[in-house]
């Protein structure tokens, strides 16, 4: 069975696999492309929380750890403190780390979300901080975060 509303994505990192595994775990790494606040537990089980994504500075976003598979992969469940659409824990975030010559592959799927909608907002959410993470993680900064409604 195929899922309808998915989001998928890929972008080559021209850092080590080590080094975007760090910039999507350690908080501190995490606030450098994407919010304010940062919060992780990472183990299965643990926490995940974001604070202060995009325009709407008291956004939090909230799940938890289902698989941390050091350098190479991480999935959480993910959503929106007080959405009904996509609550906290309602989605699935799955990372896949690919070593390569010229850096590292990032693929990443969400899963679970409930409409096309909500399909293209985080489409346009993730596009816009892949391309963030993408500057972070090889040690460039990617300036200040004004989300993806503003970037055009």
């Amino acid at each position: 069975m195929t899922e309808a509303f998915i989001v998928q994505r890929e972008i080559q990192i021209a850092a080590p696999a080590a080094t975007v595994f760090a910039f999507l775990t350690d908080p501190q790494k995490i606030v450098s492309w994407m919010g304010l606040e940062a919060a992780t537990e990472t183990h299965p089980g643990g926490l995940y929380f974001l604070k202060g994504l995009g325009s709407d500075r008291s956004r939090a976003a909230r799940g938890a750890f289902r698989e941390v598979v050091p350098v190479h992969r991480l999935a959480y469940s993910f959503g929106w403190e007080g959405s009904e659409e996509v609550p906290p824990g309602s989605s699935l975030i799955e990372i896949d780390l690919m070593e390569q010559d010229n850096g590292t592959l990032l693929r990443m799927t969400h899963s679970g979300l409930p409409n096309a909608a909500q399909c293209e907002s985080h489409d346009k959410g993730w596009a816009h901080y892949m391309g963030r993470l993408s500057l972070a993680a090889a040690g460039r900064d990617p300036g200040p975060d004004h989300g993806p409604a503003n970037r055009h």
